[in-house]
């Protein structure tokens, strides 16, 4: 038998986090959240942290509800902060709007900003932690990651395929697999992101530009990053053009040409050597990079994969079969029986028009 009150509280944290990806792409490197105040089941007030610095969800939400939030229940999709950073504790502005209860989505695991339930409850509000968890983890998923301590940026590999597993199919001509919402997710994905990185055959065959164009622009453009063991990456190409403007990062080998390092050097592009993946996202950690997103090809997607770097999977899913000679993304991977395989978790899924978006847990980042 289902609980009515628990259906209450998963609708208005719904809102919450419906409000919460109001910010994405503008608040990093704090995370998302939204917030809901309901008084006698009606909706009193509302609001989302916009802007890096500007005043978190909760406050957004009072100043709309006024007096209206005493005695209300607030719906966040974040623990409230309780610490004092670029703005006060949001558990004191709940404290003085007279707030009776708190419902969060999910506890910050961040030691600084931590503690706000405990505040609220020794205060005597009523709070409830873990409404719609799962939901929430996946929103905020890289700064949860970073908030307990993650030495190395929290990766997410982004795949398009068909319904066969092919990136490209038997002619290699790279193309659109997906249709245009599906795009249009990818570029949000890039604008949540710190850095976007694909392999040097994917620089080499694409020339990309790697940039957000077909989303809002994101508070700071992503850095750009190619896994380059030999520094082939062409002096003419897009990104070695554009590094002064926005920041290029190529991960080369100890054995990389001087001469190509020094080539890239002088135009802009910042150089991290590395031997293996734990160096090169130790690398990208250091330069500030907290949410890798890998974007292609198969030779990278393979490789990351077998290293076990990545925490999320993301699929996009065409509704095309491309048949014999297919390229899969990880066929470079040793074989495995089908009874001994891991399953991956299915965090996320949703429908783009006729494609299909799924979201996997393989790390547990």
């Amino acid at each position: 038998m289902s609980d009515p009150s628990r259906a209450i509280d998963e609708r208005w944290m719904r809102r919450a986090l419906a409000l919460a990806e109001r910010g994405a792409g503008q608040v990093a490197p704090n995370p998302k959240v939204g917030a809901v105040l309901v008084r006698d089941g009606v909706l009193v007030g509302e609001g989302w942290h916009a802007q890096y610095g500007a005043p978190h969800a909760e406050v957004m939400a009072l100043r709309l509800a006024g007096e209206a939030a005493r005695g209300a229940t607030a719906y966040v999709s974040l623990e409230p902060c309780n610490h004092h950073g670029k703005t006060p504790p949001c558990t004191e502005a709940l404290l003085e709007a007279g707030v009776a209860r708190v419902v969060c989505a999910v506890r910050d695991p961040n030691p600084v900003a931590a503690g706000g339930l405990e505040r609220l409850r020794a205060a005597g509000v009523a709070v409830l932690a873990g409404v719609l968890q799962d939901e929430a983890e996946v929103a905020n998923a890289p700064f949860l990651y970073a908030a307990r301590g993650a030495a190395r940026p929290f990766v997410t590999l982004k795949l398009a395929l068909s319904i066969d597993g092919g990136l490209v199919d038997a002619s290699r001509r790279r193309g659109w697999l997906t249709g245009s919402e599906s795009q249009r997710a990818v570029h949000a994905l890039r604008a949540e992101a710190d850095a976007v990185g694909v392999g040097i055959g994917t620089a080499l065959a694409d020339d990309p530009a790697l940039t957000v164009r077909l989303a809002p622009a994101p508070r700071l453009a992503p850095s750009r990053i190619v896994f380059d063991r030999q520094a082939r990456l062409p002096l003419d190409s897009q990104l070695v053009r554009t590094a002064r403007d926005t920041p290029v990062v190529v991960v080369v080998a100890p054995g990389a040409a001087m001469e190509r390092r020094v080539a890239l050097a002088d135009r802009g592009v910042d150089l991290v050597e590395a031997v293996d993946w734990a160096g090169a996202l130790g690398g990208l950690r250091a330069r500030g990079i907290r949410h890798l997103l890998l974007e292609g090809g198969a030779g990278l997607a393979a490789a990351a994969m077998g290293a076990e770097t990545i925490d999320h999977l993301i699929t996009f899913q065409a509704p095309v079969i491309l048949g014999r000679d297919l390229l899969p993304p990880f066929g470079a991977l040793p074989s495995r029986p089908a009874a001994g395989a891991p399953r991956l978790r299915v965090r996320a899924r949703r429908a783009l028009g006729g494609d299909l978006m799924t979201v996997y847990e393989v790390r547990g980042g």
